[in-house]
């Protein structure tokens, strides 16, 4: 077991990374002080699964839990979705002590996350991912939020965890889609932040697939401390976090543009990082052989690096970037790299080399 602490003074919070934690929920939230009543949101997927578990493990130690199980899918990211669950806390008469436990993938914590910050101006909430996306990524750094028709996370908060526990066994029920999505992440760490990490998953990806428990732990691990750092030094993202965005501008405007669930969030990013590192060769002289290598290691982790865009599409992927949170003053902005393992943020990018660029990704 790994514990990693995203330092945040009064906010702080632990990592936990290791086998066998969902039976460990209900005893590491009385350690926290939660009041009695809780809700465990998750979806109907993992809900069948793992629902059970946790409730068990809640009770065990003293709480009483409700599940509210959503629709799975980026679909459930939605105001009406937001409006359900505030009326399922009101009918458990959970308190300003009361507690959220979000069971499930980045939709669910994204969920979650944004119910807990918003219901009785603010409840406490424990991220409990269960894919590998969630766990290096979105259960972190306590942004939360969800969708509107004209663009992804447009509405939502900075809502931190009390505690996020990544229980590596729930990735061995993973489909396999899922789990390459989430490599898109891990991936993304190696490009924005550590060369070694990039080089070591060059090197160890087949064991990484085969869920080689050593290496995953490790790696999981590795990519929480970095995010945890990203964290720490800005949390609400006025500047150094935005590295974070590395592929996002456009990954979200593929996914905006297909219709949420044609692409999942990692396959969307895995084209938009292509697209970012052709972006850094032609504006920042990031290398050829980097961005090969980069496309090379997408492939690799059986991700997409191509995308078929007709015209209408691709208008209405610029009308989506351009409702992108990084937008301002109307200017679409990048995360771009510099070399593997350093990027710059901010970065202005002429409409007219976005569009040169989409036409090498098609």
């Amino acid at each position: 077991m790994r514990t990693v602490n995203v330092p945040l003074g009064g906010r702080s919070y632990d990592i936990v990374v290791g086998g066998g934690l969902l039976k460990k929920i209900g005893a590491e939230c009385r350690r926290l002080g939660l009041g009695a009543r809780c809700a465990v949101v998750t979806d109907a997927n993992v809900g069948a699964r793992y629902a059970k578990a946790a409730v068990v493990s809640l009770k065990a130690a003293g709480f009483e839990p409700i599940v509210c199980a959503v629709k799975a899918g980026e679909t459930s990211k939605s105001l009406k979705v937001v409006g359900a669950l505030y009326d399922q806390f009101a009918a458990h008469r959970l308190e300003r002590k009361s507690f959220v436990v979000a069971l499930g993938g980045g939709v669910v914590g994204d969920l979650a996350g944004f119910v807990a910050a918003s219901y009785l101006r603010g409840i406490p909430f424990v991220q409990v991912p269960t894919t590998l996306l969630a766990q290096v990524d979105s259960s972190v750094g306590g942004k939360v939020g969800v969708n509107l028709k004209a663009g992804k996370n447009l509405v939502g908060a900075f809502h931190q965890p009390r505690l996020v526990l990544c229980d590596l066994d729930t990735l061995r029920t993973l489909p396999k889609r899922e789990f390459r999505a989430g490599l898109a992440e891990v991936i993304k760490y190696g490009i924005i932040y550590d060369e070694p990490l990039f080089r070591r998953l060059e090197a160890q990806l087949p064991k990484l697939l085969k869920l080689d428990a050593k290496t995953l732990a490790e790696v999981v691990a590795r990519c929480c401390e970095i995010k945890a750092d990203v964290v720490g030094q800005d949390e609400t993202e006025t500047g150094l976090r935005a590295i974070l965005n590395f592929g996002h501008t456009i990954g979200h405007a593929i996914e905006n543009t297909a219709g949420y669930g044609k692409y999942l969030h990692g396959e969307a990013i895995s084209i938009g990082q292509v697209a970012a590192a052709h972006l850094s060769k032609e504006l920042l002289q990031f290398s050829g052989d980097s961005v090969e290598r980069i496309r090379q290691l997408f492939i690799a982790a059986g991700l997409p690096v191509t995308i078929r865009l007709n015209a209408v599409q691709t208008r209405r992927m610029f009308e989506a970037m351009k409702l992108d949170k990084k937008v301002s003053a109307g200017e679409i902005k990048f995360v771009l790299a510099e070399q593997l393992g350093k990027v710059r943020w901010g970065c202005k990018v002429p409409e007219g080399l976005i569009r040169e660029v989409l036409e090498r990704v098609r």
